[in-house]
């Protein structure tokens, strides 16, 4: 049978689930090269189980995918036959402005949910790069965060529940509505950052935070990282409490802000919420070190480009290599000095910005200009920095160049409790129905 015919008849099988009209036949999205045999739709957690079910009845491979932002994460799997989207998963199941809650299927994106509740003067502080296409979904599966992480925490701590469907189309949820829930196994925990590997995420419930009346941006800038870095466990040790703290290398602040007087030092950018009295504090217990402030007009386009950093950088550098590392405070330093001198023994130029009140690295590594996009030094470049990680380290590689992918392991070494994941992963996919060869399991 050809690849054309068995698509068809697939397609004709799963258009009985979900309708002909969300069924598309050999389409032009692929994961990691891959190209998928059938993209579907469905449009309700119980069209999601049926689809899973016909799944493991034949053994296909199913791909959940929401904004498609980090397609180009983990393994290339050794085959996709149904990418599933969940595009039509736009239910609000429950939206309480006075409980600071509510709750949305996994189709909706980060920036449509983010509108919904600021017209109650309230605040989601999920914010992942391209939050028009990015969803909820998506964002649960992948774990990532951007700046709002120093304040407000990751995503653990504001969801509140979270209904999915396992590999073996169960239906399922975790969790609930409210801030306060029965005490059990939190499938919420195990769910966000799985990658898609162990459940569907049909929809979430999320804790809320009232929008702040007013807010600036202070900027310091520093010759070193290591003076940088010094300025911020002052910040740390201080009596501030900002919503946001970041770090940006030289180079970030050419991708982000080429015009900007702080493009050639290293900036703490730390981000202040409230009166005129408080923000007022802040500017006096920076002192001498203030050295620009961002003003209103141009704040939310500051933090907006730098939590698309990596899409910004993958745009001005396509043959880019962005490696996610979190780290112990005090490591920081350490892993900056260390991946300044990896990119240079492997004739890379390096980007740094990260979450550094709370341990978190994105770096971006690219050819030199006199240098070539070799896969060799991409891969010597990830196995340094992997062999200067702390023990109690996390490392990531969100992309690889095309040419380095074969040969750059996407994640880190084999953790010590992957007997316990791989149990997790037969109890909720048994047929390794979901996102197969993605992680390593």
């Amino acid at each position: 049978m050809s690849t054309t015919t068995a698509a068809t008849r697939l397609g004709r099988d799963l258009s009985a689930i979900c309708g002909a009209e969300y069924v598309i036949e050999a389409p032009a999205e692929s994961i990691l090269g891959v190209s998928p045999a059938v993209a579907v739709q469905p449009g309700s957690a119980d069209e999601v189980a049926a689809l899973l079910r016909f799944a493991n009845e034949h053994k296909l491979s199913v791909v959940p995918a929401g904004g498609m932002t980090h397609q180009h994460t983990g393994h290339r799997p050794p085959q996709v036959d149904v990418l599933l989207y969940t595009s039509r998963l736009t239910d609000v199941e429950h939206y309480d402005p006075g409980d600071l809650t509510i709750g949305v299927g996994a189709g909706w994106t980060v920036g449509q949910l983010a509108a919904k509740v600021a017209a109650d003067k309230l605040f989601f502080a999920g914010d992942p790069s391209s939050p028009e296409r990015a969803t909820v979904g998506g964002l649960l599966a992948t774990g990532l965060y951007g700046p709002h992480r120093h304040g407000y925490g990751g995503l653990r701590d504001y969801c509140i529940g979270v209904r999915f469907v396992t590999g073996d189309a169960r239906k399922a949820k975790g969790g609930g509505r409210v801030v306060k829930n029965v005490a059990g196994y939190d499938m919420m925990k195990l769910l966000i950052g799985s990658w898609g590997t162990l459940g569907i995420i049909t929809s979430a419930s999320f804790k809320l935070f009232p929008a702040p009346r007013q807010t600036q941006t202070l900027v310091s800038c520093f010759p070193t990282a290591a003076e940088a870095l010094e300025f911020r466990s002052r910040i740390l040790h201080s009596p501030l409490d900002p919503i946001c703290l970041e770090l940006l290398s030289p180079r970030a602040s050419a991708v982000l802000t080429p015009n900007s007087p702080a493009a050639a030092l290293w900036s703490v950018c730390l981000r202040a919420a409230g009166s005129d009295a408080v923000l007022a504090r802040y500017r006096a217990e920076l002192g001498s070190a203030l050295t620009h402030e961002i003003r209103t007009g141009n704040e939310e386009g500051f933090w907006s480009a730098v939590a698309n950093f990596a899409p910004a950088v993958r745009q001005q550098h396509p043959d880019c290599l962005l490696i996610s590392l979190m780290l112990p405070l005090a490591d920081v330093a350490p892993a900056l000095d260390s991946a300044a001198a990896v990119a240079e023994s492997a004739g890379l130029e390096l980007a740094a910005i990260g979450r550094v009140g709370v341990g978190h690295l994105l770096i971006a590594l690219w050819p030199a200009a006199n240098v070539g996009a070799e896969s060799l030094n991409f891969v010597k470049a990830v196995a340094g920095l992997r062999g200067v990680l702390p023990r109690d380290g996390c490392m990531t590689v969100l992309q690889s160049p095309e040419g380095a992918r074969s040969e750059v392991n996407p994640w880190a070494a084999i953790p010590t409790d992957i007997k316990s994941m791989r149990a997790v992963k037969s109890a909720l996919d048994p047929n390794d129905i979901l996102n197969r060869g993605r992680l390593p399991l």
